[in-house]
């Protein structure tokens, strides 16, 4: 059963008077959304759930398969794949797109292909690291797809490893990449710091003189906003220019979206001036304190009725800056919570809503460990809920 406890929001935040509009924001990008990870917030959408190619954008969920595996340790970073001729063959060349220029029977750890995939957006990288995973690349969607229904990308799917056009079976939206890139900075912080913010990487050897091929990350933030760390451009006819980034300043994090830009430039000068706005015309405003108790919840089958709900770190709202939106508060969690309960275990929502910003969903933790009741004390629930 779902509950909700209505709160006063002045018992957890001292809010100051002002009502503010939402701050305006205008782009020519057909499509863009923006979210601030740290309180859920979403700051703008423009069509933002419209079905559209993504491009190169696409080889963040490549990304997100190997290192998924990598966590699991089914997978190494120092592991090897060999560029099949077939492959070569196939991503060889001005007509291939992007290119790390793999060489034909090559041997190329993992964590290069990756670096060939994040940082030079390799297509040839992609298809090799697809073959090395699940044998075929074909085999290999069908990952990407499990993952993307694991992370609720409902308007996403796969049918290549690299975003290259395939008659429209492979579609995301704007939502649905920021989730993704959600997803790859909680899940993986180590890996996306290791290889998402590199600025260049050098791979290959040029024709004739056989010299180093070096070549820079296509991210538009990086050194032109501060905290910029990732993520991904996309680029075909179809699609026009897109990317999907992310910055973090002063402990608040951001990713955005913007696709169907016209240009290179486009792309890059609408890119920062979007973040710079998300930075600069919203703020966040503490609301609770690290480890305080915000409500109670009901325990069912625990040697304790109730068990605390306490905030797991400092709780903000996302506003715009400069003055306070009206805000209301609700506990959320599906109860009563069954035992055994663990110390820091997830179990409810704290949701701030205000006109501008809608539902702001920030998480609650159990203060203590609740153990299940012993025998007498399940029979006594027992008894207790079959007469509630």
């Amino acid at each position: 059963m779902r509950k909700i406890a209505f709160l006063s929001i002045a018992a957890i935040a001292v809010a100051t008077p002002g009502i503010a509009a939402a701050p305006q924001f205008d782009t020519p990008a057909p499509v863009a959304f923006m979210t601030d990870l740290s309180s859920g917030a979403v700051l703008f959408a423009k069509d933002a759930d419209r079905r559209m190619p993504p491009a190169s954008m696409a080889k963040m969920m490549t990304a997100y398969v190997a290192f998924d595996l990598i966590k699991k340790g089914e997978l190494k970073l120092s592991d090897t794949a060999i560029v099949s001729p077939e492959t070569w063959k196939q991503w060889h060349g001005p007509q291939a797109g992007s290119t790390m220029f793999l060489s034909v029977n090559e041997e190329v750890s993992i964590e290069n292909l990756l670096y060939g995939i994040v940082v030079l957006s390799g297509n040839d990288a992609c298809v090799v690291l697809a073959e090395k995973i699940a044998g075929s690349e074909q085999a290999f969607t069908g990952l990407m797809n499990q993952r993307a229904k694991e992370l609720g990308l409902a308007n996403s799917h796969f049918g290549t490893s690299n975003g290259w056009p395939d008659e429209g079976r492979t579609y995301v939206t704007a939502r649905d990449l920021a989730k993704l890139a959600a997803a790859t900075i909680e899940n993986h912080p180590k890996l996306y710091k290791q290889f998402y913010s590199k600025e260049n990487f050098t791979w290959g050897k040029t024709l004739g003189s056989g010299s180093a091929i070096t070549q820079g990350n296509r991210d538009p933030l990086l050194g032109r906003v501060r905290g910029a760390d990732g993520l991904k451009t996309g680029h075909t006819d179809e699609a026009g220019y897109g990317f999907t980034g992310s910055a973090e300043q002063d402990g608040r994090r951001l990713v955005m979206v913007v696709a169907g830009l016209t240009s290179f430039n486009q792309r890059a000068s609408e890119s920062v001036k979007f973040m710079n706005w998300g930075f600069g015309a919203w703020r966040a405003k503490p609301i609770v304190a690290a480890g305080k108790r915000v409500e109670s919840a009901d325990v069912q089958m625990g040697n304790a009725s109730t068990v605390g709900l306490v905030a797991p770190r400092a709780l903000t709202v996302t506003m715009p800056a400069g003055t306070n939106s009206p805000m209301t508060a609700k506990v959320v969690y599906s109860g009563p919570i069954k035992a055994p309960i663990a110390k820091g275990q997830h179990i409810a929502d704290l949701v701030i809503t205000s006109p501008d910003t809608g539902e702001q969903r920030l998480p609650l933790v159990a203060e203590t460990d609740v153990a299940e009741a012993g025998f007498f004390g399940r029979v006594w629930a027992g008894i207790t809920a079959l007469f509630a």
